[in-house]
């Protein structure tokens, strides 16, 4: 959890943070004002990883070494701002791949201190549940409590976002998160690493309704989610076709399409179960890679209908793991802070691999 100790520096109303987001394969590095706007940003996304098929933790650690320098460089020569205009320096702390939340919090914590500015560490999952916060990020202002639906490669949650620090975990995936259960079907049908987008651009030709697949915990009581056996049954199906090269184009399609019909039919059952299980929610959000997927937002959007519930999603590119959202955690957390009297500086925070929500309630406590 973050430490809270005194600083030279005071939280205000007019912050501008620098932000750097390194949990997996994505370096990203943004500069954020307390009003939303984003001065700049900036963003590599590693492509060290194509040729395996998958991140690979050690690469991604390397990479994220490699380019943070320069593309820190870079965001603060397009936002033409200089240092002294910096109120802190922000950085994503965990959960994620360990070495790349160690080379990211690390350079930025060095930033910190060369510049004797306060360090704010981020919990990623966090970052992206506020991400719906963000001033003029949609047509609606989005004021607590809220449901999120948080779904990428690596988590599938189901959050009732009661204020800053303050989270309570609904339901999670039991087994793969959805955004890895995409990426290995992707990966059975011979589609190209990241295999996400690559399978929902396929599904767009296939046909929904050609194979009948599981929906695992379907109709069950609860908000938690599985997909391993969902992944398990395309890999028997296509088992029949294993003594072909490459599976023709059409068959693929209507494998992908089946696929995705299958997933987003799970998750919103799941999630109609937490709509009810949170009946006092302002708005229904969701966040993470996953949410990019045009097909899910659409039934997303049409279970908000049905509960007459305000949908927020957050633009394409914040979806994604990026520094912006880092930034506006660092923002939101400052200004919670200075209401209580408190100012954080967390330049002792360890990275961490893992780093529940749960654990967020205490950041504020005297």
């Amino acid at each position: 959890m973050p430490s809270i100790h005194q600083s030279d520096v005071k939280t205000n109303n007019n912050m501008i943070i620098l932000s750097i987001e390194s949990s997996c394969d994505d370096t990203a590095c943004a500069i954020v004002c307390s009003d939303g706007t984003v001065l700049a940003e900036q963003i590599y996304s590693q492509k060290e990883h194509v040729q395996f098929g998958g991140v690979v933790p050690e690469i991604a650690a390397r990479a994220h070494l490699s380019h943070l320098s320069d593309l820190v460089k870079k965001t603060l020569n397009q936002a033409n701002i200089d240092w002294k205009d910096i109120n802190a320096v922000a950085a994503t702390c965990g959960p994620g791949l360990i070495g790349g939340v160690i080379v990211g919090s690390c350079f930025a914590k060095g930033l910190a201190l060369a510049r004797n500015l306060p360090f704010i560490g981020i919990n990623h999952i966090e970052a992206h549940a506020l991400t719906v916060r963000i001033p003029h990020i949609s047509e609606h202002q989005v004021h607590f409590p809220y449901l999120l639906f948080l779904t990428s490669g690596g988590h599938c949650q189901c959050i009732h976002v009661k204020d800053i620090g303050d989270y309570h975990r609904l339901g999670g995936t039991i087994d793969d998160a959805a955004g890895e259960a995409f990426d290995k079907v992707a990966k059975m049908l011979g589609l190209s690493w990241p295999g996400g987008p690559a399978l929902e651009a396929l599904a767009k030709e296939g046909d929904e309704n050609t194979f009948s697949l599981p929906r695992p915990l379907y109709g069950r009581p609860g908000c938690d989610f599985s997909f391993s056996g969902l992944k398990t049954a395309v890999g028997n199906l296509l088992t029949e076709y294993e003594n072909i090269d490459t599976l023709p184009r059409k068959l693929a399609a209507n494998i992908a399409a089946s696929f995705q019909k299958a997933i987003t039919s799970a998750i919103i059952n799941r999630l109609e179960n937490a709509i009810k299980a949170s009946p006092n929610s302002t708005l229904l959000a969701t966040a993470g890679g996953v949410a990019a997927n045009q097909y899910l937002r659409k039934h997303i959007q049409e279970l908000a209908n049905k509960y007459n519930l305000p949908f927020v999603a957050p633009p394409m590119k914040y979806c994604t793991d990026n520094a912006v959202m880092i930034g506006w955690a660092a923002i939101e957390i400052l200004q919670q802070a200075a209401k209580n009297n408190k100012v954080i500086d967390d330049i002792s925070m360890l990275p961490r691999p893992r780093w529940p929500l749960s654990e967020m309630s205490q950041i504020f406590d005297s």
